[in-house]
């Protein structure tokens, strides 16, 4: 059996937040989000990380994290840059702003070779979310290559009060799977409820307790890659030639043009876990204080790592 291989997308800037949000510590002892997902991947029994960043961020990137965690698993790098295009295409002028979460997937197809997960590095997925992942890779990748997987999270346990969240809606059929993600780009929590707009904040609907989102915490197997280099070949070509500054390559809508064309089976593990945060600064606070919570009732050790 290959053992599946944890994948974290760590080259977005975070400009909302305003800085590098995947190197900013969360407790006393200098770790970040990423150190307590690595350390719950472990747990779970995944034995290699693979970080996707950017050239531009990379020695920093190493001095804050990289180095730290190659003492508790191996790891390996993989860019994700402007010019990583397929042969005979270029970057529009004026292009700055990354693919997005497809591009950088399918960056990894040279060094991923059997089932994987996806993160990204700055959400706080909690230990269940691993295990059931995990346990997914393992029994599956025996059977279709197209047959993945996907935590889902129960809407209301990933909102923040600080502003307005994009969030993948999920519709689930009755044997736990999923039939489509609707991207909505605005949601906000007023009150007790949560809810949507498309028109600037003109109008706004609700979503109920029950809706199930996507938090980009999926299961592959490398089959994916086919299909991700077809489809950006098409987005260059379309999208990219339409909005050559900011249109992006999605992974959610790779899937979800999958499961519509019958290519693509999805299970939907479901959390009950509460996820975590910093699309905002003020949200920082709050991760601090669930952590040091979760500290002291053993979920996790006072110092997450200790020197081999």
């Amino acid at each position: 059996m290959i053992k599946p291989v944890l994948v974290i997308m760590a080259a977005g800037m975070g400009s909302r937040y305003g800085g590098l949000k995947q190197i900013d510590p969360i407790d006393e002892h200098g770790c970040k989000i990423i150190d307590y997902s690595i350390f719950d991947a472990i747990q779970a029994g995944f034995e290699k990380v693979v970080f996707i960043i950017k050239k531009a961020i990379e020695e920093e990137f190493r001095q804050q994290i990289g180095d730290r965690i190659k003492e508790q698993i191996p790891v390996e790098y993989v860019y994700q840059e402007l010019d990583k295009l397929p042969e005979g295409t270029a970057v529009p002028e004026g292009r700055q702003k990354p693919w997005g979460t497809g591009h950088a997937i399918l960056c990894c197809r040279e060094v991923v070779h059997g089932p994987f997960a996806v993160i990204n590095a700055d959400d706080f997925y909690g230990r269940s979310a691993y295990e059931k992942m995990f346990q997914f890779l393992c029994e599956k990748q025996e059977s279709s290559r197209q047959h993945y997987a996907m935590v889902g999270y129960k809407l209301y346990n990933t909102l923040t009060e600080n502003g307005h969240v994009a969030r993948g809606v999920c519709a689930i059929d009755q044997e736990g799977g999923l039939k489509e993600i609707t991207e909505h780009t605005c949601i906000e929590k007023h009150k007790d409820t949560a809810e949507y707009t498309e028109d600037g904040g003109k109008t706004w609907n609700p979503l109920g307790e029950n809706t199930v989102v996507s938090m980009n915490l999926w299961g592959f197997t490398e089959g994916i890659f086919d299909e991700l280099e077809q489809s950006f070949s098409v987005f260059l070509k379309t999208e990219a030639r339409e909005n050559p500054a900011k249109s992006e390559f999605f992974l959610p809508f790779v899937v979800d043009r999958m499961i519509r064309e019958n290519k693509a089976q999805v299970t939907v593990l479901k959390s009950g876990d509460k996820w975590y945060g910093v699309t905002y600064k003020e949200d920082k606070e709050v991760i601090v204080n669930a952590v040091r919570q979760m500290r002291r009732q053993g979920i996790y050790p006072e110092c997450l790592w200790e020197r081999k």
